[in-house]
């Protein structure tokens, strides 16, 4: 049977947020947006506004969607919360396994990644530079890049929810600017400088062992969640 839980630590938080932060797909969809930005217009000080925009977007939207979400697991029964808390550490571990499925076999069978329709809706919403459309644009990516990077976060808003209070809001709120962190590195390395094609070989390079990364973290969070459900563990 379920227990009352306290918090995960502020190194539980961190480190699961410095690991879903260099997921693949936000990092990809980012260098899409700035690589178009710099195609329609060379103005570097226009391209960083924007981008800082989009950025901010995606803060919020997903920010508020784990409020949203801990908000109602925290008024669930504790007896009913035992069952969700499981079904969502199965998904967690499921989509994990996902996860290092694809650093050996990429592409092969199911895979957590941005389906070729929302790619080619992102590529037509990143050409429209005004701000209404960079809002939106950030809401919709943030919505569509869910299945692709939201495995750590449902894991960390379960564990979070098991003590909402506001010293779960502020865990929160730090995972969202450690997960966005990375996107602002490459924004303002591309204002200083460097080359987006450098930065988009790199992510070539290591995208295998980001979501090797993201699956192990994934895994591990699922089986915490399963010890949590059935009062193996206690965080308090």
């Amino acid at each position: 049977m379920a227990v009352a839980a306290g918090l995960p630590g502020l190194g539980t938080v961190l480190a699961t947020a410095a690991v879903d932060s260099i997921n693949p797909c936000a990092i990809g969809v980012l260098i899409l947006l700035i690589s178009t930005l710099l195609m329609l217009s060379h103005n570097r000080k226009k391209m960083l506004g924007i981008a800082l925009v989009y950025i901010l977007s995606i803060y919020v939207v997903y920010f508020l969607a784990g409020l949203g979400l801990m908000a109602f697991l925290s008024f669930i029964p504790l007896t009913i919360t035992e069952y969700i808390t499981l079904t969502v550490a199965l998904i967690v571990i499921a989509g994990g396994i996902l996860e290092i499925k694809d650093y050996f076999w990429y592409g092969a069978g199911l895979s957590l990644r941005l389906t070729g329709k929302n790619v080619e809706r992102i590529k037509k919403y990143a050409h429209s530079t005004s701000l209404p459309s960079v809002i939106f644009l950030g809401a919709f990516v943030a919505a569509v890049e869910l299945p692709c990077t939201g495995g750590p976060y449902l894991a960390i808003t379960a564990l979070l929810a098991q003590n909402f209070n506001l010293e779960a809001i502020y865990l929160l709120l730090i995972y969202n600017v450690i997960f966005v962190m990375p996107l602002i590195v490459i924004l303002l390395a591309v204002y200083f400088g460097t080359n987006l094609k450098k930065i988009e070989q790199w992510k070539g390079n290591y995208k295998g062992y980001m979501r090797l990364a993201t699956g192990m973290i994934m895994v591990g969070l699922g089986i915490l969640l399963m010890l949590i459900a059935n009062g193996t563990i206690n965080l308090n």
